[in-house]
C-alpha cells in the first residue's frame, strides 16, 4: 500500500513538473490567476499565491533535472553512440517496443569543401547536427560516426512501422538540405539516408543492428545522391554477393568460368544464319549462370575489362574454327567493346594477333561498340583504334543505336559497316505506327549511308515479318534464338537449316 501510494506521489509530481516546466506556464498563469480570483475570491487567490512557491519549491529539483536533460542533448561521439543504441535495444525488447537506427551521409562532400572551403565543410558538418537534435526528440540519440556520416537512434515507441520510418528519414533529409549560410552564401548540401527497423535487424545484437543500416545506406548511395534505403535480408544477400563475386572474379577468368554465349542472327531475306553475337556468361560454381550486369561492375572494378576481352575472343574465335571444321556456314560473330577497352592503344595489334593465332581472316570478326561511345567522340585513341580495325578488315557494328545521337558524320567517319536498331524502337512495333514511323526513318537513313541494320530484341513473328517488309537486313532475338553455350550452338544450326530446306520459297513468280 505504502509503495503504491509512494508511486502515485512520483507520478502526480512528475506529471505537475511537466506543466510548471516552460514558456506555457507563463501562458496560462494570468488567466488561472484571474479564475481564482472570481470563484474563490481574494482568501482564495491569497492562498494560491502562497501555495505556488511551495510547489516550486518541492518540484525544483525535478524541474532543474529536466533542463539540465535538455541541455545535455548533443551529438554524441562513436563510441557514446554505440551505448546508446545498445541501451535503446535493450530498453526496447525489455518493453515489448520498437525502435530504428538510422545512418546518414552527405553526398559530394568532397567537392563541397574544395568548393568553398574547409572551414565551410565544418560549419555545414556543426550544422547538420544541430539541425538532427532539433527534428529529434530528447529520447533519440544522434551521433557524428565519421566526416561525413551520422548516426540516429530512435527511443522505443509503442508503435513504428516502414511507412513511419520512411517519414522520419524523409524529415531528416529536409533538414538537412536546407541551404547552410556560409559568409553570406548559401551552401546546398544533400544527404542519402539508410535504416534499419529493429525488428528486421540481420542479427541480435547492437553491432548487427547497426550493420544492417550501414547495409541500407551503402545501397542508398549506390541508388544516387538523396535516396533512402531500408535493410532487409534480400539487400544483405545481394551486397554479401556483390562482394564475394567481387573476390572471386579474378580467378574465374583464368578458370575458363566466363565464357561466351552466342545469340544467333538471320537474313530477313534468305532466313540463313549471318551470325552470332558472343554474350559474356560466369558459370559460377554454386550461384549457376550469371549475366553480364551481375559481374562486370566487378571486373570493371578491378581493371580486368581488357582480360576479359581477351578471353571472350579466344573463345570466340576457337567458336569459328569448330563450326568451320564441322561444315557449318557461319560467316561471323560479333564481340562487345567498351569505350575504356577501345582506348586501349595496342588494341588493334591484339586483335590481330589473335585472328592470325586462329588462322581467321579479320572479317569474320564484327566489332560491337555501343552508340553511346561514338556519339560526340572526341577521344582520338577510340576513332584511330576503330578506324584501323575497319581497315584491317574487321566489321563495324554500331550497337543501341537509336539510344546515343550519333551524328551521321560519326558513322561515316568510322566506318561503320552496320547499325543494330535498339529493342526499344522493335517492342511491339507490329502494333504501333509511332514505332514503324521510326524504324522506317533509321531504315531510310542506313540506305542512304550504305550500312547494313540488324533489329535487336526481336521476340514475335509479327516484329519479324513486319521489319523484313520494312527492309531491315537482319535480325536478332528470343524469337530467332536465346543466347545458347557453344555445345548447342552446332544442334541449333542443322535444326534451322532443315527448317528452312522444308519451307517453301517464292522466288521469280515460282514455289521452289
Amino acid at each position: 500500500m505504502a509503495r503504491n501510494a509512494v508511486g502515485r506521489l512520483e507520478t502526480w509530481q512528475s506529471r505537475l513538473a511537466s506543466v510548471l516546466d516552460g514558456p506555457g506556464w507563463l501562458l496560462v498563469l494570468p488567466a488561472l490567476t484571474l479564475g481564482i480570483y472570481v470563484t474563490a475570491g481574494e482568501a482564495g487567490l491569497t492562498a494560491f499565491c502562497l501555495t505556488l512557491p511551495v510547489l516550486y519549491l518541492c518540484l525544483g529539483r525535478r524541474l532543474r533535472s529536466a533542463a539540465s536533460d535538455k541541455k545535455k542533448k548533443n551529438v554524441l561521439d562513436r563510441a557514446a553512440f554505440a551505448d546508446a543504441v545498445a541501451d535503446h535495444l535493450s530498453r526496447a525488447r525489455a518493453e515489448t517496443r520498437h525502435a530504428v537506427t538510422y545512418v546518414l551521409a552527405l553526398d559530394s562532400f568532397e567537392a563541397l569543401s574544395d568548393r568553398y572551403g574547409q572551414a565551410a565543410a565544418d560549419t555545414v558538418i556543426r550544422r547538420t547536427g544541430e539541425r538532427l537534435l532539433a527534428v529529434l526528440r530528447n529520447a533519440d540519440a544522434v551521433a557524428q560516426l565519421g566526416d561525413t556520416r551520422f548516426g540516429v537512434c530512435t527511443g522505443p515507441v509503442e508503435h513504428l512501422d516502414l511507412e513511419t520510418c520512411i517519414q522520419l528519414a524523409a524529415r531528416l533529409q529536409t533538414a538537412i538540405e536546407e541551404p547552410v549560410a556560409v559568409d553570406g552564401i548559401n551552401v546546398y548540401v544533400s544527404a542519402s539516408i539508410g535504416f534499419c527497423q529493429l525488428s528486421r535487424a540481420p542479427g541480435s545484437g547492437p553491432e548487427d543492428w547497426m550493420r544492417g543500416a550501414l547495409i541500407a545506406l551503402r545501397e542508398a548511395q549506390n541508388r544516387g545522391p538523396s535516396a533512402i534505403r531500408a535493410f532487409s535480408d534480400q539487400m544483405r544477400i545481394a551486397i554479401e554477393t556483390r562482394d564475394e563475386i567481387r573476390e572471386d572474379v579474378a580467378r574465374a577468368l583464368e578458370a575458363g568460368e566466363i565464357r561466351p554465349w552466342f545469340q544467333p542472327q538471320i537474313s530477313t531475306d534468305t532466313g540463313e544464319i549471318t551470325g552470332f553475337e558472343a554474350l559474356a556468361r560466369w558459370h559460377h560454381p554454386r550461384r549457376g549462370i550469371l549475366l553480364p550486369q551481375d559481374f562486370l561492375p566487378a571486373i570493371e572494378g578491378a581493371g580486368l575489362l581488357d582480360r576479359l576481352t581477351e578471353v571472350i575472343m579466344y573463345h570466340t574465335f576457337a567458336a569459328l574454327k569448330a563450326w568451320d571444321g564441322a561444315g557449318l556456314n557461319v560467316p561471323q560473330v560479333g564481340v562487345n567493346f567498351t569505350g575504356a577497352e577501345l582506348r586501349n592503344p595496342k588494341l588493334n595489334e591484339k586483335v590481330k594477333w589473335e585472328l592470325d593465332r586462329f588462322d581467321l581472316s579479320p572479317e569474320r570478326l564484327a566489332v560491337e561498340v555501343l552508340e553511346t561511345v561514338v556519339a560526340g567522340i572526341t577521344d582520338d585513341v577510340i576513332a584511330r583504334n576503330l578506324n584501323a580495325l575497319g581497315a584491317m578488315g574487321c566489321r563495324i557494328d554500331l550497337d543501341d543505336f537509336g539510344t546515343g545521337h550519333a551524328a551521321i558524320t560519326a558513322i561515316r567517319r568510322l566506318s561503320v559497316s552496320r547499325i543494330k536498331i535498339d529493342r526499344s524502337f522493335v517492342m511491339k512495333a507490329d502494333r504501333d505506327p509511332e514505332q514503324q514511323r521510326m524504324i522506317s526513318a533509321i531504315l531510310t537513313m542506313a540506305e542512304r549511308l550504305e550500312v547494313e541494320t540488324l533489329a535487336e530484341g526481336v521476340e514475335t513473328v509479327g516484329e519479324h515479318v513486319l521489319l523484313a517488309q520494312l527492309g531491315c537486313d537482319h535480325v536478332q532475338g528470343y524469337g530467332i534464338g536465346r543466347p545458347m553455350p557453344f555445345d548447342q550452338t552446332i544442334d541449333w544450326v542443322k535444326r534451322h537449316a532443315a527448317k528452312l530446306e522444308d519451307t517453301p520459297r517464292i522466288m521469280d513468280g515460282k514455289r521452289h
